[in-house]
């Protein structure tokens, strides 16, 4: 009979439960996965300019990250300040909070580049350096998500990638939803 879970094992099961569940996205890849790290990578080309893309991305975050995927299931407490040293972050209530990421580059409409443990993976000793890049695609935007991830986790990190990228797969989808609703003009008639 194993142990019960330790509080963090309990904590990560329960916020990585819902992408167990998921589909993934078309293009979505866990590029590699071992007991002591993963990557995982994700690409979309979105209907809307570069421009637009990126604020929708860092402005309006709060607009298509699921709540399901925060610490306080409210969308609205997270944001993203843009500039090195910024975050992505998310608020408890006045002087209370999470950096979810730190920002350590920022190229605006090019490139955001984030370190640390995303959601669950902040309760693990792992880190990790997720990037955001944007380009023009068409008349379109190409965005492509990389994380990579490394550290230890007594299951090993290989166990949980696959909700990992469920879970970006998720997020990218619908920022892709949400930047194509926010760029649409509307019709003369």
């Amino acid at each position: 009979m194993r142990p019960s879970k330790r509080p963090t094992e309990a904590i990560c099961a329960a916020l990585l439960a819902p992408a167990l569940a998921a589909t993934w996205p078309a293009a979505a890849e866990v590029v590699d996965a071992a007991a002591n790290g993963f990557t995982v990578k994700h690409r979309v080309v979105i209907a809307a300019g570069r421009d637009a893309v990126y604020r929708t991305a860092v402005d309006n975050i709060d607009a298509w990250w699921h709540p399901d995927h925060t610490m306080t299931g409210v969308a609205e407490n997270l944001y993203i300040k843009a500039f090195p040293g910024g975050c992505f972050c998310e608020t408890f209530g006045p002087d209370a909070g999470l950096v979810h990421l730190s920002l350590t580059f920022v190229n605006p409409g090019v490139m955001l580049r984030f370190t640390g443990g995303l959601g669950p993976l902040g309760l693990m000793g792992v880190n990790g350096n997720m990037t955001w890049e944007f380009a023009d695609a068409g008349g379109g935007t190409e965005v492509v998500w990389h994380y990579a991830v490394g550290g230890y986790s007594a299951d090993g990190l290989d166990t949980i990638a696959p909700a990992v990228d469920a879970v970006l797969g998720t997020q990218l989808e619908r920022l892709k939803a949400q930047a194509e609703r926010a760029g649409q003009v509307p019709q003369a008639n």
